[in-house]
């Protein structure tokens, strides 16, 4: 399939779209990209590529989104993998990193890499120049993001991990995904990690300390009893490994003051960040404001 010339022809006009895709790595585990061109869209605007949580529901980010591209013409890409082709974590989150026997796949046949494949599949329809591209993750999306950071995958220079349940922290102690150890990488790779604009939100309210989202095996509970906690915790494991080593950490994390785990409030947080030149506190006033319905994972 030629994912270029279908992209093309589902957004030759503003709207939605929901296209197919089956990458040469995954033959068969399709994702579908679900799609949005604002009205003031041009190839030179600004393209999201949006990453779902575990509710495997790209079509409700796209909207998420929405209200933003309209207002300052953006593309939004939301790569899906849906949980009958990529089920589990395994597949998604940790980015079929390792094959179901345990192999490390290599660099370039991950999950981690459909995003930048779509990515370049727009720019061949013509849909972006790819000059101002932004990644987005919620929740296991935000595992995702910074997971894929973290391999080496390719990454726009500008992008958000927000709400996840747990981290993949900056060790080769440890093995993947609680740390770097067992899939090829070395020290210079964990430099690269740690030189990364990785952009931390963290909503002070996502402070559940049990439930069906929330990883609670003992890696992730080590990090901390909540999401919120876990956010500080890998941030903080940031700094001190990049110090340990004479380096600067790139990362930096930015409390959403009252957002819980929501993936609409933080995908409008971010757009408010990103677009609008808002802090934090007043994009989480606008966020909390515009939501309405009840939170989606």
């Amino acid at each position: 399939m030629d994912l270029a010339a279908e992209l093309a022809r589902a957004l030759a006009r503003p709207g939605i779209a929901a296209v197919p895709y089956a990458d040469a790595a995954f033959p068969d585990r399709p994702v579908t990209v679900h799609a949005y061109r604002a009205p003031g869209h041009a190839p030179g605007k600004p393209c999201v590529l949006v990453q779902h949580g575990m509710g495997r529901n790209g079509d409700e980010y796209r909207d998420f989104w929405i209200a933003a591209a309209d207002r300052h013409g953006l593309l939004i890409l939301a790569t899906t993998f849906a949980d009958d082709a990529w089920p589990g974590p395994e597949h998604y989150n940790n980015g079929a990193v390792l094959t179901e026997d345990g192999a490390v796949r290599p660099p370039g046949r991950r999950a981690y890499d459909i995003p930048g494949r779509v990515l370049a599949a727009a720019r061949a329809a013509g849909l972006t120049d790819g000059r101002d591209v932004r990644l987005f993750g919620h929740s296991a999306g935000a595992q995702f993001v910074h997971r894929l950071v973290a391999s080496g995958a390719a990454a726009p220079a500008v992008l958000i991990a927000a709400n996840a349940g747990w981290y993949t922290l900056p060790t080769l102690d440890r093995p993947f995904p609680e740390g770097l150890g067992g899939i090829g990488l070395g020290e210079d790779d964990l430099a690269r990690f740690l030189a990364a604009p990785l952009h931390v939100l963290a909503g002070d309210a996502d402070t559940e300390t049990a439930g069906p989202s929330l990883p609670a095996h003992p890696a992730a509970l080590a990090q901390g009893p909540h999401r919120f906690a876990r956010a500080r915790a890998f941030v903080a494991a940031g700094g001190a490994a990049a110090a340990s080593r004479g380096l600067a950490c790139a990362w930096r994390l930015t409390v959403v003051p009252g957002i819980g785990h929501d993936g609409a409030a933080m995908s409008r947080v971010a757009a408010g960040l990103w677009f609008d030149g808002l802090e934090a506190a007043r994009a989480a006033e606008r966020a909390r404001t515009a939501t309405t319905d009840t939170p989606v994972l």
